[in-house]
């Protein structure tokens, strides 16, 4: 596996986003990977092409962006019942966590990751997960992705990395983040490209971007924004 290439997750959402323009900053190769899994918010699958589009006009990333990889995940959608997957009202569930989280999303994720960078010859896996400003989602958390890391490579005797760049900062200091890898050109492709918004609303625009406005997505992307610029 080579030390110089990355896959990075990339839903095409503000913090993946974040975190391929980490990863262009730091390894000589790579490549992308997004996941179709029946998801309500589908509209985030549209943006991405944009969005590489746009990041492969910043400073030297065109030469360093490589393919993109997308993978049919209809499974998912299919065996939960969530309101990202269902057109359902969200809401909090009786166990404390919001029913807009997908069980053995994240854990899935990583292992058709891995997979791939096996077959690719990746050693570093970077996502965009975060459980500082997040909706409580377990497998967002730090001791997940250690977990993850040990599991795969015990079961694929394999020395993949994992890397979480946004775990310990919110959404605040994660605007601040892409504005120190390549600027206020970044941040504005963020801003106007990007999509977070659970209900798939591109409607709506707001000085944060693209969004219904009300959804837990919306919230944290705004509240993130109104700290940034008051800093």
């Amino acid at each position: 596996m080579s030390d110089d290439k990355a896959l990075v997750l990339f839903s095409g959402g503000q913090d993946s986003t974040t975190c391929l323009a980490w990863a262009l900053s730091r390894f000589a190769h790579v490549e992308t990977l997004g996941f179709d899994y029946g998801q309500r918010h589908r509209i985030e699958l549209d943006v991405r092409p944009r969005v590489l589009a746009q990041l492969r006009k910043i400073d030297d990333w065109g030469s360093k962006l490589g393919d993109d990889h997308m993978l049919d995940l209809a499974v998912l959608g299919q065996v939960s019942q969530t309101a990202l997957t269902q057109n359902v009202a969200i809401a909090m569930q009786e166990n404390g966590l919001p029913n807009t989280f997908v069980p053995g999303r994240n854990i899935l994720f990583m292992t058709f990751a891995a997979t791939l960078a096996y077959r690719r010859g990746i050693k570093h896996l970077i996502t965009g997960v975060c459980e500082t400003d997040y909706s409580g989602y377990p497998d967002c958390r730090d001791d997940t992705m250690k977990a993850m890391q040990v599991a795969l490579n015990l079961g694929m005797e394999s020395r993949f990395v994992i890397h979480t760049p946004l775990m310990w900062i919110d959404k605040a200091n994660t605007w601040k983040l892409a504005e120190a890898l390549a600027g206020r050109a970044l941040v504005e492709l963020i801003r106007e490209e990007t999509h977070s918004c659970y209900n798939g609303d591109r409607t709506h625009h707001h000085e944060w971007g693209y969004g219904c406005g009300t959804c837990p997505a919306c919230a944290l992307r705004a509240q993130g924004w109104q700290r940034y610029i008051a800093t």
